[in-house]
């Protein structure tokens, strides 16, 4: 039996509310669930604003605790609710450690089941984007959920700018990837079509990439969306998610391709991990 799984992203515009925004996306698994969707990922800080266009301190309400916050609660009777597996970006409040924020994804298994998170690990600080004045580099390594889908890896928004994680994800067995994003016109835009699919090349697997829609108030430069699936080959799964306009994105990803082309291009058995020390000297 072929493994095909029916995935799904939501570029979403910015709503004006915290409650109001959950509850977009609330609605829209639903409505996912029902096209037959099985796993779903949102996009960067999903419930809030791209506040880090600014330097704000009053932003740092909108962090919570992950798993034991309110949002992640919600997001795991929503993944029961609907059966699906859930990737849910938020803003993270360290358990321990009062004052330290992570940009974190929460995941869920289809029972609703927590099975952990990952948090951004490369974390920029330029206009437009001041994340270091919010988020703490993540400190979890790449891990891989065992989900009801499969083996479901993340990397955040300007991680995907850098290829180490990527494969760490690919060595630890991912064989779906979801990078939800923040990404607005400029300099990078061009890249949205590359990158992505090139980790999707270079390591055999599915990748699912979002970026959010519109002109939000904190920033005159508006969001691009163009959110896709693309498989092991590099090639879209389908159209590319609209420049401007909300859009759900549901699609059918054949798993069984992963064996396929990592049997075609051996990738992995061509590695030569003896030769790479230069690339993590300090």
């Amino acid at each position: 039996m072929p493994r095909i799984v029916r995935g799904a992203l939501l570029q979403a515009s910015w709503t004006g509310d915290k409650e109001s925004m959950i509850q977009k996306h609330e609605r829209f698994a639903h409505e996912a669930a029902g096209q037959g969707a099985q796993v779903m990922c949102f996009q960067e800080l999903f419930y809030g604003p791209y506040f880090c266009q600014v330097q704000d301190a009053q932003y740092y309400g909108y962090t919570e605790h992950i798993p034991d916050g309110p949002t992640t609660q919600r997001m795991r009777d929503l993944a029961k609710q609907t059966g699906m597996v859930l990737v849910v970006p938020m803003y993270e409040e360290d358990e321990k450690a009062s004052g330290i924020y992570y940009n974190t994804a929460a995941v869920i298994d289809a029972d609703g089941t927590y099975l952990g998170k990952y948090r951004k690990t490369h974390i920029p600080h330029v206009k437009g984007f001041w994340e270091k004045f919010y988020f703490r580099p993540g400190n979890l390594g790449y891990p891989v959920f065992e989900t009801a889908v499969g083996r479901v890896g993340v990397y955040i928004c300007y991680d995907r700018h850098f290829p180490e994680g990527a494969r760490a994800l690919g060595l630890a067995g991912a064989e779906l990837v979801f990078i939800p994003s923040a990404t607005s016109r400029g300099l990078s835009e061009y890249l949205w079509r590359i990158e992505q699919v090139s980790h999707a090349i270079a390591n055999g697997y599915f990748v699912g990439t979002i970026n959010r829609v519109g002109i939000e108030p904190l920033g005159d430069d508006d969001f691009y969306g163009q959110s896709y699936f693309c498989d092991p080959r590099g090639q879209f799964v389908g159209d590319v998610g609209d420049p401007h306009e909300e859009e759900l994105i549901v699609r059918d990803l054949d798993l069984d391709r992963i064996t396929e082309v990592r049997q075609t291009w051996q990738f992995f058995r061509d590695r030569r991990p003896d030769a790479y020390g230069p690339l993590v000297a300090p």
